[in-house]
């Protein structure tokens, strides 16, 4: 992501994944219609079979051999968390990281954090 994007997202206090490339990974939302959601199956971001899906096991940000990817628990480029503008922690299975969300209860964080939007 740009500079310019990542700014704008920042001043918004919106909610999203960012990955160590800098490359945005979709926002944290619970709404499955929200267009650009990680839970939303059918977008770029919440599919199962996109290459830049946190989902897809089998691209450079789910693998869990890859070290962008937060299934990795060796990693220590997770993707970044950034909650409402402010960068919080990190998405990731490494338990030597602090701040660290599993990817695996993700969708319970995110409603502790109430991401209906």
């Amino acid at each position: 992501m740009d500079r310019i994007g990542l700014d704008t997202r920042i001043s918004r206090k919106e909610s999203f994944l960012l990955a160590n490339d800098g490359l945005y990974l979709g926002r944290l939302s619970l709404n499955t219609s929200t267009p650009d959601s990680i839970s939303n199956n059918e977008n770029i971001y919440g599919s199962h079979f996109s290459s830049i899906s946190f989902k897809n096991r089998y691209s450079i940000y789910g693998s869990p051999s890859s070290s962008l990817s937060p299934y990795n628990p060796n990693t220590l480029t997770p993707p970044v968390i950034y909650l409402r503008g402010e960068k919080i922690g990190c998405l990731s299975k490494n338990v030597n990281l602090t701040n660290r969300v599993d990817p695996d209860v993700l969708n319970d964080w995110m409603i502790s954090q109430r991401l209906f939007d």
